[in-house]
C-alpha cells in the first residue's frame, strides 16, 4: 500500500516537472506560450512585480472553485489537496523559465521556433498523461478537464482543446484591454502561432503518446 502510494505520487509529481518545461520550452520558442500559460503570463506583464509561477498557482485556484461549482453537493473534501500541486507547480513554471533564460537567448529561426513549439506540445501531452496516470498530484486546470470529461461523456483531448482555445481568446481580450494590443505587451509575445499549434494539437497529440506513456507507466494486465 505505502509503495504504491508512493508510486503514484512520484508518478504525479513527473507529469507536473514534465508539464512546466513545456512551459519553459514555449517560451523559449518566441512564437507564443502554452494555452493554460497565456492568462498568468499577461497578467505579470501587467502586474510585474507578480512572478508567472505565482500568477498560475493564483490561476489554477479558479479552477478549484469551478469544480466545487460543476460537483455541487457531492464534492468532497480531498478535492483541496489539490491546492498542493498548485503551488508546486507555480515553483516549477518560475524554475524552467528561470532554466531556459539562463540558456541562448529565445530562438529566432522560424523552423526553430516550430519545432520548439511541437516539443511543448508533446511535453504538455506527455505530463498531463502522467498525472492522470499517478491519480496524486492534478493541476486543478487538468482536474477540470477530467471532471469536465466524466461528467458530459466528451474525451479528455477534447475537452482539453477547448479549454486551451477558452484560454487563448480569453488572454486575447486581456491583452487588448491591457496593451491596446491581441499578441502581448509589444515586446514579450504571449500569443503568436506557437500559442494556436499548442492550443489545437496538444489535446491530439495524447492520442499518440497516451498510449506510449501507459505502456510504460501501467501495469500489464495478465491475459
Amino acid at each position: 500500500m505505502t509503495k504504491d502510494f508512493f508510486k503514484r505520487y512520484a508518478i504525479s509529481t513527473l507529469g507536473l516537472i514534465v508539464v512546466a518545461l513545456g512551459v519553459g520550452v514555449s517560451i523559449k520558442s518566441n512564437l507564443g506560450i502554452a494555452p493554460l500559460s497565456c492568462v498568468p503570463t499577461i497578467l505579470s506583464l501587467k502586474f510585474t512585480g507578480i512572478s508567472v509561477g505565482t500568477f498560475t498557482w493564483m490561476f489554477n485556484l479558479t479552477f478549484i472553485c469551478i469544480q466545487a461549482c460543476i460537483l455541487g453537493k457531492n464534492i468532497k473534501w480531498d478535492i483541496l489537496i489539490q491546492l498542493i500541486p498548485i503551488f508546486i507547480f507555480g515553483y516549477l513554471v518560475d524554475g524552467a523559465i528561470w532554466l531556459f533564460d539562463s540558456l541562448n537567448a529565445p530562438a529566432t529561426n522560424y523552423i526553430l521556433q516550430i519545432l520548439l513549439s511541437l516539443a511543448a506540445v508533446v511535453l504538455t501531452a506527455i505530463g498531463i498523461r502522467l498525472e492522470v496516470i499517478g491519480q496524486g498530484w492534478m493541476l486543478s486546470v487538468d482536474g477540470t478537464i477530467n471532471l469536465i470529461s466524466r461528467t458530459t461523456g466528451a474525451k479528455f483531448s477534447y475537452v482539453k482543446v477547448g479549454i486551451d482555445v477558452l484560454m487563448v481568446v480569453i488572454t486575447a481580450v486581456l491583452a487588448l484591454i491591457f496593451f491596446g494590443l491581441l499578441t502581448g505587451n509589444g515586446s514579450t509575445v504571449v500569443i503568436r502561432e506557437g500559442t494556436l499549434i499548442q492550443a489545437i494539437f496538444t489535446g491530439l497529440c495524447m492520442k499518440l503518446t497516451d498510449p506510449v506513456v501507459d505502456s510504460i507507466f501501467l501495469p500489464r494486465k495478465r491475459g
